[in-house]
């Protein structure tokens, strides 16, 4: 037994650090905007573009990269998702022209983010804790990706500053093959196959029917919509909105990094409170004040002390939504497709995150101003709340029967 709850801590620690990697160098890039669309002569809209197509592609690959780690292992899916974030890095790096943007930047950073990050490593997490305790490491995940927003923004900042943006860009390639040094850890995982025999049997084709006949998957997918539409639109465009109104950089790098470390809180409250209340009032609560939090910001006279107590509000309510909604996946579906079925959950956040990031640099271009999109943020954000009232977040019925005839 102790043997096996060393295993378990390793695991969970190993999964964090793999999540920090991936979620710090991802976060950094909104850095990147004003520095490579001046090198390139282009407006906004080109590298904002690129991001976008970062977003979309994430969310395309996640359903696929969960659908395969559910099927041959997640240990796989981290070496080839290393590689792939690697290389779009250094594509972007040595970058001639927009296509090459589009490629780095866009579609393999994506692709590498897809196979390291949230979609995959959170459902194996889940599998290695019994049911009480799986908020809780979902919780503890995605803080673990916050804390990588806190810690590697400034770094990332630092590079910029003192090597120019394309080195900075291969030495951010080079630490994310160290990912790879943690994917052994997935192959060790036990602690999941009971649990997912205890289920009834389902193979794949009848898991994505029954979900996609499911209202309230729907009204879920619906929801993670906004989250991703708002969270990219600010993590890309931030900096150069703040650049505009007469900001350092260094406020943008503290902005996003408060953010950072006030959603490590945010992330382990909404975790701890997720497997004590009901996911989807948490929710709720979480959309409203998003909506609140960012009327306020705009309508208030743009200081550092606003742009750092917005960052505070943001950084609590930022990554709070994925123990909630990752953890009614798992609560409504059951654990032996979660990777799937999130991924597509989550391939809506991302259709969201590519909306808001290229809406960003194109109304920027053809308006001069992000007043539009932060409006619209505010606006969705109150329309997701409602939404998830109506939730019903109770197991299928085919899980409510098998848990009656046991």
């Amino acid at each position: 037994m102790n043997q096996y709850k060393k295993l378990l801590s390793f695991s969970i620690i190993a999964a964090c650090i793999l999540l920090t990697i991936n979620f710090g160098f991802r976060s950094s890039l909104g850095l990147f905007l004003k520095p490579v669309s001046e090198s390139f002569g282009y407006g906004r809209e080109i590298f904002a573009f690129s991001l976008a197509l970062q977003n979309l592609f994430w969310g395309l690959f996640q359903p696929l990269a969960g659908a395969i780690a559910d099927k041959y292992g997640t240990a796989k899916v981290i070496i080839v998702g290393s590689i792939l974030y690697a290389l779009g890095l250094y594509i972007t790096a040595t970058a001639d022209g927009f296509l090459d943007l589009h490629l780095g930047a866009g579609i393999l950073i994506g692709m590498g983010i897809a196979g390291t990050g949230l979609g995959v490593v959170l459902p194996a997490m889940a599998r290695m804790v019994r049911p009480e305790k799986r908020a809780m490491a979902l919780g503890i995940g995605t803080a673990a990706g916050s804390a990588g927003q806190f810690i590697f923004i400034p770094i990332a900042r630092e590079f910029l500053v003192a090597y120019g943006w394309q080195m900075a860009l291969v030495i951010m390639a080079i630490g994310t093959l160290s990912m790879i040094l943690f994917a052994p850890t997935f192959k060790k995982q036990k602690a999941s196959s009971s649990k997912i025999e205890d289920e009834p049997k389902q193979n794949l084709r009848e898991a994505l029917s029954e979900a996609s006949n499911h209202i309230h998957y729907w009204l879920l997918i619906a929801g993670f919509f906004v989250c991703g539409f708002q969270l990219a639109f600010i993590t890309v465009h931030m900096p150069a909105y703040l650049s505009d109104n007469g900001f350092d950089s260094s406020v943008a790098a503290a902005s996003l990094s408060i953010i950072g470390l006030c959603n490590i809180i945010g992330s382990l409250t909404a975790g701890h409170l997720s497997g004590l209340y009901s996911k989807k009032w948490i929710l709720t609560f979480i959309y409203g004040a998003r909506s609140i939090v960012i009327v306020l910001f705009l309508i208030i006279p743009i200081t550092t002390f606003t742009v750092y107590a917005f960052s505070f509000a943001t950084g609590l309510l930022w990554l709070a939504t994925v123990p909630p909604t990752s953890g009614l996946v798992a609560q409504m579906f059951g654990l032996r497709y979660m990777g799937t079925l999130y991924g597509i959950v989550f391939l809506n956040h991302q259709i969201g995150s590519f909306s808001g990031v290229w809406l960003g640099g194109y109304l920027f271009d053809t308006t001069g101003s992000y007043d539009q999109v932060w409006w619209w943020a505010a606006i969705i954000a109150a329309i997701t709340a409602i939404i998830h009232v109506f939730i019903d977040e109770r197991p299928v019925e085919r899980l409510r029967f098998a848990e009656k005839v046991i």
